[in-house]
């Protein structure tokens, strides 16, 4: 196995951690993605502001940024708390949401990746454009299978020096040399809002208590399939199942993690 750190090991490392993650997040995905760090061991901050932005990735043990909704003052927000993470020696994530949806947010895009992120993790369509592929999507939702960027997110990790994962119905982790497959989640998962731009946030915790942001961002997705296999078993649709999934994060023992498989790629 490519790991070093096992899942069920990250789970109780990032909890005996309980790091503060610093999060960048759009409008839509504030709340539940704070409620999945809280219910998971970690303590979520969601501020954005261009003046205190900076000086918070400093002391917080992880940065996310995710621009899934942009305005000119969140997009200087973004470049102060990487500058802050970066002189602090902190990790951070990257979610280009829907990155080719218009020529503006391209071009943001564009320049957040070549601030050299620790980890990218988008969907499939999201990983297809930035490495210049043409893609289905036309959304923030995928219109591409996890398989179909494999070979891209490879490139991807090895020009960017970055931890790439491709998330969907299979999950797919790289670092250019090593690569994992992880199965598990629900088909409730995509009708919920901002589940993925809450999966960004976790990887983020992971992230600050692992030293191998490839082991974080497994271990991330481990739980959160796990989570999101318990989760359907009693749900009666998407409200029930948000519900239950953050309930099972909050639940959720070390141990359970053995029943996911992260397979080499």
């Amino acid at each position: 196995m490519t790991l070093t750190t096992q899942p069920a090991d990250a789970l109780a490392q990032m909890r005996e951690t309980a790091p503060l993650v610093h999060c960048i997040t759009n409008y839509v995905a504030m709340n539940i993605a704070a409620n999945v760090l809280l219910a998971a061991g970690a303590s979520p901050a969601m501020l954005h502001t261009p003046e205190e932005s900076g000086d918070f990735a400093a002391i917080a043990g992880a940065l996310t940024v995710n621009f899934g909704t942009l305005s000119p003052n969140w997009v200087d927000g973004m470049h102060k708390a990487i500058d802050g993470a970066q002189a602090a020696g902190k990790p951070w994530v990257f979610d280009p949401v829907a990155h080719y949806a218009s020529p503006w947010r391209a071009g943001i895009a564009r320049d957040l990746l070549a601030r050299q992120p620790t980890i990218l993790r988008a969907n499939a369509s999201e990983v297809l454009a930035l490495g210049g592929g043409e893609t289905a999507a036309k959304g923030p939702d995928a219109g591409d299978e996890v398989a179909a960027a494999e070979a891209t997110a490879r490139t991807l990790a090895t020009e960017l020096g970055a931890v790439v994962a491709v998330t969907g119905a299979t999950d797919f982790v790289t670092d250019g040399t090593r690569a994992v497959r992880i199965d598990g989640g629900s088909p409730l998962m995509p009708l919920v809002t901002a589940m993925g731009c809450s999966l960004t946030c976790l990887v983020g915790a992971y992230a600050a208590a692992l030293d191998d942001p490839f082991d974080a961002t497994v271990g991330a997705l481990a739980l959160f399939a796990r989570a999101g296999d318990i989760a359907a078993q009693g749900a009666s649709g998407p409200a029930s199942f948000q519900t239950a999934f953050i309930d099972t994060l909050h639940a959720l023992r070390p141990d359970a993690l053995a029943a996911v498989a992260v397979t080499d790629a």
